[in-house]
């Protein structure tokens, strides 16, 4: 009858996802990283980019998975740090994020939010160093660092996917930096990094002055 065969038809369907499920062990049972702070629980007024000093970090991939470099992006003025690291350990990226991050004038150091990468599982060492808060994105989840997947294809155009990054000195780094936060972006008034983070700083400096 059709309803002995609707019901073998649901049957095999229930079956089939089933089966297509992959196990509890492939799946991974979440993030390693402890005490991390949700993205969920960031103050919301970080999403409206009205105020200059919250960044977006993640690491660039090299070749063959064996080499990596760091990038933190400021949400408002989307100016970049390139970040060379000697190795893809959480004890690099602590280290190496923290002393970066600490050239910044201190009125600039109030967030970062990161992917859920366990090389960011000393992220309470980095907040230690530099006093900056940091929330995690969730898992897959690359629109909640949309900065940082548009930065991507910028520096992508000079460093190549299968690029070695053991092989890029420090100083190259620098000039791409350089080269990023001096173009001219459409998503902010067609100013460029360095410009909107100049005019912004002007600004607090003047507010200061007021009080």
């Amino acid at each position: 009858s059709k309803a002995r065969l609707n019901k073998k038809l649901v049957n095999l369907l229930v079956r089939k996802k089933t089966r297509r499920r992959p196990s509890k062990k492939r799946r991974g049972t979440g993030s390693k990283i402890i005490n991390q702070v949700s993205i969920d629980n960031r103050p919301k007024h970080i999403d409206l980019r009205k105020e200059i000093g919250h960044w977006q970090g993640d690491l660039m991939i090299g070749k063959n998975q064996k080499s990596a470099i760091g990038k933190i992006v400021e949400r408002k003025s989307r100016d970049t740090l390139i970040v060379k690291l000697k190795a893809r350990n959480s004890k690099e990226v602590a280290k190496m994020f923290s002393k970066i991050l600490n050239k910044l004038n201190p009125i600039l150091k109030k967030s970062m939010t990161y992917d859920n990468g366990v090389e960011m599982a000393r992220h309470k060492e980095i907040t230690n160093k530099t006093g900056m808060k940091i929330y995690f994105a969730h898992p897959y989840s690359s629109w909640e660092r949309g900065t940082n997947e548009n930065t991507n294809g910028f520096i992508r155009r000079y460093l190549p996917k299968g690029t070695d990054f053991n092989k890029i000195d420090e100083r190259t780094l620098r000039i791409i930096q350089e080269k990023l936060n001096n173009r001219p972006r459409k998503i902010i008034g067609f100013k460029t990094p360095q410009e909107m983070m100049g005019s912004e700083l002007k600004k607090i400096a003047w507010y200061q002055l007021k009080k």
